[in-house]
């Protein structure tokens, strides 16, 4: 059953194909979208998918690389056309080309979409793309037709539409993967009326966020040619069929140069707001605050659905750190290599193609980090310090290697400094609070909880950062404040019943104070309905089942 609620979930998922909608240059006043499903309904919706994909382990956990992608999807969310709507951003450890949107703003990138683009434009592109699905409710719309269905024989509608699908994959016996691909290929097209008129407005308003936002308009027609290249060249069986993407968004000779054409004129109106600009000050390089640490480019022109204080890029201009891009994109390489051995190889047939920029010399670094040689990534870390002086990535590379060598005392100066100049930074405290986890001494664990502290309330959704906090609690000798964080992991990991488990648990001990029973009580008292629920849908964990 947790497979057939999953494939309900994932069927959700493909903004690119779902029923009707009119082209929406002026508000669809007359749609019953909204009334389908309530925000929180389509919140709890969204939350549900991304913990259904963490159970079985598709989505790329990694300090750095969410940040890269939050700061890239959250600049791009704030210049969309409905800047107040949340949107959380995640990336799938899959190598196929893909990416999808769902309900609660809700969206997912494929590693192998960002390995396929070349610059972050093109991804930028895609992400703003899959914006415009969901402020235009193109996914709400798609669950219309079933809006005198209840919650749960919704998902059971779709979760059959999905099973009775899934004998078209070949890609796995089990049953959760035949789900997982016939949720995101050509079964749910087949399903889910595809729409021109949808994928035509969301590349029309994804065109004019990407303006805004300051990417490079030309990165849309520049992804779709890419894409298109990849589907006529990727001819034959199984493993060299078109890419997932492109069988719910359709790209054509038409559609690229349509894109081409908004990208001209979106050039042209930003040149002709920045010839009427009175001062150069009205055109400097202005930067606004976002989760990550992320900033906006050069101001010149301004979203009028944002607070008249925040101004954001105008067309054209081109803004981007493509140094950042780099090092994300080769450790998503490096993370989601089936082995170590098997990234260092890939790195090394690019090596004698002599395909080799810095980039791909930090991929090679962190897989001979991962592979366990630590000496030699700390090597290149450090050469690659020399012309990238206080890079972020290159310094925790080079301190995790240095502790990874055993050189505890120059890599503890290194995180330590790092966190002098971002105190507070996700990546920087994870890493290091993870350093501090392999040492297993209280004294570590201490330090590490003392990282770690200050970031618990922001990180209340995040799985990873709950993990490691359980184990250095556990470490330093705090199994109540390990108990509840580990929970918390479950919880966020599709594991509600378990989570609830541990928690009962957890509330039998007699050394618990007045503020741990409350805070445990309180995490009972809101995990309960979820699994009330869960249970009547005849869905139960099934690792509790064979016990």
């Amino acid at each position: 059953m947790r497979t057939f609620l999953f494939a309900a979930a994932l069927c959700l998922a493909v903004a690119g194909s779902h029923a009707t909608a009119q082209d929406s240059r002026l508000p669809d006043i007359g749609s019953s979208a909204g009334t389908v499903l309530s925000p929180s309904q389509q919140s709890e919706y969204g939350q549900m998918l991304l913990a259904q994909l963490r159970h079985y382990d598709m989505v790329l956990e990694d300090p750095l690389v969410d940040q890269w992608l939050r700061t890239t999807g959250t600049r791009l969310a704030a210049s969309s056309d409905q800047p107040r709507q949340s949107f959380t951003f995640f990336m799938m450890n899959d190598r196929s080309i893909n990416a999808f949107a769902t309900l609660g703003g809700y969206i997912g990138l494929n590693v192998g979409l960002v390995l396929t683009a070349e610059t972050e434009d093109e991804v930028a592109a895609v992400l703003s793309h899959e914006i415009a699905h969901v402020t235009q409710n193109h996914v709400l719309r798609g669950a219309e037709r079933a809006q005198r269905d209840s919650i749960p024989i919704l998902l059971a509608m779709l979760g059959a539409i999905a099973v009775a699908s899934s004998s078209d994959s070949s890609s796995s016996g089990n049953a959760a993967m035949a789900a997982i691909a016939s949720a995101q290929g050509l079964a749910i097209q087949r399903q889910i009326d595809y729409t021109r008129s949808n994928e035509s407005e969301a590349d029309r308003l994804g065109m004019r966020t990407l303006a805004r936002s300051g990417f490079d308009v030309d990165g849309m027609a520049d992804m779709f040619e890419r894409m298109q290249a990849a589907s006529r060249t990727n001819q034959g069986g199984e493993r060299e069929r078109a890419p997932d993407y492109l069988r719910t968004h359709p790209v054509t000779t038409t559609r690229i140069s349509e894109a081409r054409q908004r990208a001209e004129q979106l050039r042209d109106s930003g040149a002709s707001v920045l010839a009427t600009t009175s001062t150069p000050e009205a055109i400097r390089t202005e930067r606004i605050a976002v989760p990550g640490g992320a900033a906006v480019a050069p101001a010149g022109t301004f979203n009028p659905l944002l607070p008249g204080s925040l101004r954001v890029s105008a067309a054209g201009l081109g803004y981007g750190d493509s140094t950042e891009f780099g090092w994300a994109r080769e450790r998503m390489r490096v993370l989601s290599a089936n082995t170590t051995g098997a990234a260092i190889r890939e790195y090394e047939r690019m090596r004698s193609a002599g395909d080799f920029d810095d980039a791909k010399r930090y991929g090679l670094a962190l897989a001979r980090l991962r592979a366990g040689e630590g000496a030699a990534a700390a090597s290149q870390f450090a050469a690659l310090l020399q012309d990238y002086p206080g890079d972020v990535w290159l310094t925790l590379g080079l301190a995790e290697a240095e502790a990874r060598s055993g050189r505890n005392a120059e890599a503890d100066a290194r995180f330590e400094a790092l966190l002098q100049r971002m105190p507070e930074h996700r990546a920087v405290a994870l890493t290091y609070a993870g350093v501090l986890a392999e040492r297993n001494t209280p004294e570590a664990g201490r330090r590490a909880q003392e990282l770690l502290r200050p970031l618990l309330r922001p990180a209340a959704d995040d799985p990873l950062f709950q993990r490691t906090f359980a184990r250095i609690s556990e470490i330093a000798g705090d199994p109540v404040r390990a108990g509840e964080a580990y929970a918390e992991a479950a919880f966020l990991s599709g594991r509600a019943e378990q989570a609830l488990v541990q928690l009962n648990t957890l509330k039998k001990r007699d050394d618990l104070d007045y503020y741990a029973r409350a805070r445990i009580d309180a995490r009972i008292a809101a995990i309960t309905p979820t699994v009330l629920e869960l249970r009547r849908q005849g869905v139960r964990d099934e690792d509790l089942r064979r016990r």
